[in-house]
C-alpha cells in the first residue's frame, strides 16, 4: 500500500510539472525534480540543422512522447533566426525553451532560460569569464532567466566542434577524478548545474563511474550529453547519478524516430526505480 502510494504521487508529479511548466523558473524545476528523484529528458535543437515546419513536428512529437525541456544551440550557429525560431517552438509545445549558447550571438529574449556557461574543464580565460562580461549586458536587457552553468567537456573519442571551436582540451574520458574535483569546484564557485558534454557527434558517451563520482560529490543539478544513442544507454547514465540527459544529432535525422520515445520512457522507469 505504501509503495502505491509513493506511485501514484510520483504520477502526479510528473504530470503536474510536465502540464506546467511555466509555474516555476527553468532552475527551480530542475532543481526540484532533483530533490524528488526524478530524471528528465531535453531534446536538444541546433538552429542550423531544422527548418520551421521540421522543428514545428519535431517539438510536436517531442511534447507527446515524454520530453521535459528544449535546449536550443550548438557551438557554431550562422543563422540568423533565433528569435522566430523559438517563437515557433513555444507556439507548438508547452516545454521550457533554454538557450544553450556557443556565442553571444546567440541570445533571445523570447527563450525562457539561458544557460550561462563557464567552460570549467578548459583553461580558455574567455571562456571562462571573458565572453561573460560582454554577455551579461545584453541578458540583462533581454530579462530571461540566467542559469549559472559549469560546462564540462569530456574527450568522447574524437575531437567535436566544441572542443575545436573552444580552443580546450576535454578531461580525457577516464580520469574520473578530474571530473570530480572540477564539478566540486564549479559548487565551490557559486554555479547552479553541471553540464558534463562529450559534444556533438560524440562517439561514445560519457562513462557510467565518472557520472556516479561526479554526482556522489555535488548537490546541484547534473546534466549529461553526448553519445546517447539508445534507451539502454540513458538508462545507464541516469541509473549513475545524471538527472537530466541531452540528445540532439541522434534524432536529427528522424522526427519521429522511436528513440525519442524510448529515451523518454528510459527517464520515467530510471525514476519509478527511485521510488
Amino acid at each position: 500500500m505504501r509503495r502505491l502510494f509513493k506511485l501514484l504521487k510520483f504520477a502526479v508529479f510528473c504530470t503536474e510539472t510536465r502540464l506546467q511548466p511555466n509555474t516555476m523558473k527553468v532552475l527551480e524545476l530542475m532543481q526540484e525534480r532533483k530533490l524528488a528523484e526524478i530524471k528528465s529528458f531535453a531534446l536538444l535543437i541546433d538552429p542550423d540543422n531544422v527548418t520551421l515546419q521540421g522543428v514545428k513536428t519535431q517539438v510536436c512529437g517531442a511534447e507527446e512522447a515524454g520530453v521535459h525541456y528544449i535546449f536550443l544551440g550548438g557551438s557554431l550557429v550562422v543563422s540568423d533566426w533565433l528569435d522566430e525560431l523559438i517563437l515557433e517552438i513555444k507556439k507548438n509545445c508547452s516545454l521550457p525553451v533554454v538557450l544553450f549558447p556557443g556565442s553571444i550571438s546567440q541570445i533571445s529574449k523570447e527563450a525562457d532560460a539561458i544557460f550561462f556557461l563557464s567552460l570549467i574543464s578548459g583553461r580558455n580565460p574567455e571562456l571562462l569569464i571573458g565572453t561573460h562580461v560582454l554577455a551579461a549586458p545584453l541578458l540583462k536587457k533581454a530579462g530571461i532567466e540566467v542559469i549559472p552553468t559549469g560546462y564540462m567537456l569530456v574527450d568522447s573519442g574524437r575531437q567535436t566542434t566544441a572542443s575545436y571551436m573552444s580552443q580546450t582540451q576535454p578531461i580525457p574520458h577516464d580520469k574520473d577524478g578530474i571530473a570530480k574535483c572540477t564539478a566540486m569546484a564549479g559548487e565551490m564557485l557559486g554555479l547552479r548545474v553541471i553540464y558534463m558534454d562529450g559534444g556533438s557527434g560524440a562517439q561514445k558517451s560519457i562513462s557510467t563511474s565518472m557520472i556516479y563520482e561526479v554526482s556522489e560529490h555535488i548537490d546541484i543539478p547534473l546534466i549529461v550529453g553526448g553519445g546517447i544513442r539508445s534507451k539502454s544507454q540513458a538508462l545507464e547514465i541516469l541509473r549513475s547519478g545524471a538527472d537530466i540527459i541531452v540528445v540532439g544529432n541522434a534524432l536529427e535525422s528522424n522526427s519521429g524516430d522511436p528513440l525519442l520515445k524510448e529515451l523518454a520512457e528510459a527517464a520515467f522507469e530510471a525514476s519509478a526505480n527511485k521510488i
